[in-house]
Formats: C-alpha cells, sequence, structure tokens
C-alpha cells in the first residue's frame, strides 16, 4: 500500500482468506496495533472470486462481549449520521473478510466476484448490522482505530471468474467423453485430471494471490493424488468399468456423481460440518443432527452393498478388508497425543472398495467418492489423519489456558480502575495484557509496579469492551471474556471477570 496515493496494482490480491481477525480477539496486532498500520489514508485494490459468501470462521472471535464462530465474518455496514439515520457510506471494521464486506455493500457479487478499491478510513465508532446480499453483518457499538470504505466508481483491470463458463466447457467434454470412450484406461485418467485440475484452478482453488504460484502448487498436488487414484483404479474402477456397455447409466451416475463429488464445495454446501472434531460439532448449530442422519444414511448404504457383496460371493473377503480398516483406525484413535481426522480424501479411500459392483447404486456411490477425493486432494491436499491438539487447533483457536485473576474493578463514569492477582511465574507466565474495544491497549509485567491500572474513557459516553489475558513474554494467552464498561459507568463482567459495578 502506499500513503495519499491510489494503488491498482496489475496483480490483484485474492482477499476472501485475507485479512483474518484475530484469535479470540488477540494481540497479534501488537500494542495498540502498531503491527497493522496504516490505520487510514491509504488504498488497496483487490479482487473477489466467486462464491466467497460461503467462507466462514471456524474458531471463536471476539466482537465486543460476542463471540462469532461457524458464521461469516463482516462488521459494520452502512454508517448513521449525527441523528442516527444510515447513509449510503459503507464502513466495516478493518478485521472483516474484504470479499464478504464487498459483496454486503454491493461492489461485487457472490456469483461471479469481481474487482475494486477499497480505501483506509480510519477510526470508526458504531459499526451497524445489517442484512443486504444474503450476509447479515455484525453490529459493534463500540469505537475501532481502523475501518474501510469503497472507493465508488473505481476498479481495476480485472480478470473476472470464469468458472461457470469454464463448468459448461467442462462437463460438456467430459460427459462426450463418458459416452463415446470404451476403455477404462481412457475413461478414468481423462476424467480424473480433468476434474482435478478444474477443482484446484476453477472450482475451489486453493489461496493464492496468483495463477503461477496456484498453478505450482495444484501441479505439486496432483502428482500423489494421481499416484493414489492409480492404485484405487486398479482395484476399484477398473473392475467396475472393465465390460460395461451402459454408457449413459454411466455417465449419468458415475460421471453426474463425481461432479457432484468434486463441486462439493457447493453441493454439500448447506449440510452444517465443517469438521468431524467433538468441539466443533457441538459449536455449530444443526451439526448433530447432521452427521445422525448422515450415519444412517451410509448405514443404508452399507446394507445395500453388503447384499449385493453376499450374492457375488465376495462378502468374506471385503469383511476381512473392513476388518483391517476398522483395526487401523481403532489403532489411531488410540495413539496418545494425537487425534483422528478424517478428511474428503480419506473417506473415500476407506469406502471406495465397497464400490467395485456393477451395479446402478455402485455406479453412483464410485463416482461421488472419487470427486469427493479430488476435491480433497486439489483443494486441500494429502493433509494428516493424525493431528496434534495445536494443529486440530490452529493459529487463531483457544489454548484452553489459565486466565487472570481480577481481583478488584472500581468504575466511575470517566474513568475505570482494575487490580489482579501476580500471574503465576511457575508456570512461565509474567505479565497480563488488556485489550479495549479488542484492540490491545497496555501490557504490565511483573517487577513494573503494583498490579493495577486505570483506564480513561475514550469517547465520552461509549461502550467500552474489557478483555484480559495473562502472558509468557510477548505471547498473550486466551483472554477473557468481554467485561462490558457502559457508558454511564455501570460495569458489567464478563464470565471470567467481576460482576457489575
Amino acid at each position: 500500500m502506499v500513503r495519499s496515493k491510489l494503488l491498482v496494482s496489475s496483480q490483484l490480491s485474492v482477499y476472501y482468506a485475507e485479512a483474518q481477525p484475530n484469535r479470540s480477539g488477540g494481540n497479534s496486532c501488537g500494542l495498540n496495533g502498531n503491527r497493522c498500520r496504516p490505520f487510514d489514508n491509504a488504498y488497496q485494490a483487490f479482487r473477489c472470486p466467486a462464491n466467497c459468501r460461503s467462507v466462514h470462521v471456524t474458531t471463536p472471535h471476539a466482537v465486543g462481549a460476542q463471540d462469532v464462530n461457524y458464521r461469516r465474518f463482516v462488521i459494520g455496514g452502512p454508517a448513521e449520521d449525527e441523528l442516527g439515520r444510515s447513509t449510503s457510506e459503507y464502513v466495516y471494521r478493518a478485521d472483516s473478510f474484504v470479499c464478504q464486506a464487498a459483496i454486503h455493500a454491493g461492489v461485487v457479487s457472490n456469483e461471479k466476484g469481481g474487482c475494486g478499491v477499497v480505501k483506509l478510513s480510519g477510526f470508526h465508532s458504531n459499526f451497524t448490522s445489517t442484512i443486504r446480499n444474503g450476509i447479515q453483518s455484525i453490529s459493534f457499538d463500540a469505537s475501532f482505530p481502523k475501518s474501510f470504505t469503497f472507493v465508488s466508481g473505481l476498479s481495476s483491470s480485472c480478470i473476472k471468474d470464469l468458472r461457470w463458463p469454464l463448468l459448461a466447457v467442462t462437463v460438456v467434454f467430459t460427459t462426450i467423453l463418458s459416452l463415446c470412450s470404451a476403455s477404462p484406461s481412457v475413461f478414468f485418467p481423462t476424467i480424473f485430471t480433468m476434474l482435478f485440475f478444474h477443482v484446484g484452478l476453477v472450482s475451489d482453488p486453493p489461496t493464492n494471490t496468483n495463477y503461477a504460484s496456484l498453478s505450482s502448487l495444484i501441479i505439486g498436488r496432483f502428482l500423489p493424488a494421481a499416484f493414489v487414484a492409480a492404485v484405487f483404479y486398479r482395484y476399484s474402477v477398473k473392475p467396475q468399468q472393465h465390460d460395461l456397455n451402459a454408457y449413459v447409466e454411466r455417465t449419468i451416475l458415475w460421471l453426474g456423481g463425481a461432479w457432484v463429488g468434486s463441486l462439493n464445495n457447493y453441493t454439500f454446501d448447506f449440510i452444517p460440518i465443517q469438521r468431524l472434531t467433538p468441539s466443533d460439532l457441538r459449536a455449530q448449530s444443526g451439526a448433530p443432527l447432521a452427521l445422525s442422519i448422515i450415519i444412517i444414511l451410509l448405514l443404508a448404504i452399507a446394507i445395500g452393498q453388503v447384499w449385493y457383496l453376499r450374492l457375488e460371493g465376495r462378502l468374506p473377503k471385503y469383511l476381512a478388508i473392513y476388518g483391517m480398516f476398522v483395526t487401523f483406525l481403532i489403532v489411531c484413535v488410540i495413539i496418545p497425543q494425537l487425534h483422528l481426522r478424517i478428511h474428503h480424501y480419506f473417506l473415500a479411500l476407506l469406502l471406495l472398495p465397497g464400490t467395485r459392483l456393477q451395479t446402478r447404486p455402485s455406479l453412483l456411490y464410485q463416482g461421488i467418492l472419487v470427486g469427493l477425493f479430488i476435491n480433497g486432494t486439489a483443494r486441500w491436499g494429502f493433509d494428516s489423519i493424525l493431528q496434534t491438539t495445536s494443529e486440530l487447533r490452529g493459529p487463531d483457536g483457544p489454548l484452553h489456558s489459565a486466565l487472570p485473576n481480577i481481583t478488584s474493578i472500581v468504575p466511575t463514569v470517566s474513568n475505570i480502575t482494575f487490580e489482579w492477582a501476580i500471574p503465576p511465574l511457575a508456570r512461565g507466565y509474567d505479565g497480563i495484557s488488556a485489550l479495549v474495544n479488542d484492540v490491545e491497549r497496555w501490557r504490565w509485567y511483573i517487577g513494573e509496579g503494583q498490579p493495577v491500572k486505570t483506564f480513561e474513557r475514550q469517547e465520552e459516553g461509549e461502550v467500552e469492551y474489557f478483555r484480559f489475558a495473562l502472558m509468557r513474554g510477548s505471547g498473550a494467552a486466551d483472554f477473557t471474556k468481554a467485561g462490558v464498561w457502559e457508558g454511564d459507568g455501570v460495569w458489567k463482567g464478563g464470565r471470567d471477570l467481576g460482576g457489575e459495578g
């Protein structure tokens, strides 16, 4: 970015996965947000792909007294004038997802994506919540030092998102190939390659700022994926496709299922399950019910496949195979300090052996599973099925650490004073960090005076939110829930802080 000048880059950043909010309102921007400067008087061009509306935060993020999780992250909307009336200018907190804010403001569309220019507009108070273009923004009734708006009438030369035209082209080519190809060794490798690169480069690409780095990443992922595909082609796909003359049924069931699985960021987006971990299932509304329905459906499908395997006399062999799979999963579960995580590609690999039968249901099931494998490896790569707690938590997840002991809170209309117990130095904690309105405003370390701090009100009559965390050096542990200092001086303590003052 360049201050005081409009910068329209020839290579535009893809922002839908950029500008991520801090962990639970953490301190990654540093004291007073200085590592995230500039706050204002700067411009940046951006490019958004299609379908940015589907992106959700998957770990708790604090916005004032709210804990936002498993929803879109857009804070703000139409600004208000001095009389509280909405204006035509849209103002968003700077940690909002830029592309979702652009969709909310009507600058770009979710279906086609687009380009625009954001202007950093600095300090702003009272971010409103509205529903526009399928996105409900989050309200924040306090001040924040960094915000942005969209510059009207300005855009940069932008390559439009071509996923829908290219989808039509790829569907036509794969359909013709499926209808005309009699050889499984021609049909499967060609379809697999076309779908893999379509997903990786067009319909669900990994986050990258330019096509050169994206192409490099997808080519690197294709080679191991192709090796694995050769294995399940040999043992699952080839036996099913051998001497198969029902080309129309194969096109509708197998190829159609492969497209459904490959485009699961659209086809299965309605299912409220992001990750199969206990904490995530508890946090996602409707996830336990959806998981129960999926399990029942899978059991019904498994019973049908078992029946067909029994008719073909293959049941004992497949019971032995899946017995080994179950044993392997049990071993993975009991390994200490590691957690089993079932990814798209791994689920497909587990279930594909049971789909080698030449039946209509098996054609559909195998196509869907191959599509899921393609989407999982092209979009995310071969992530490990055994992960540590920190890997599951991710960079923004809660640490489940100790919290500071706030022993006294004395609020007045103009200032508020906090006292706290000395941090447990034996556990490595040597300081306290304080967030005011989701920005780190102060740090205290053992040996730097008495454990007491008085904060002056930033804006007269405005609510302020306080959160505290223990520190190890410059790194903060988990922050407390927000306590609210009302504009009239009343204190409403968070779950981890003191009660009303």
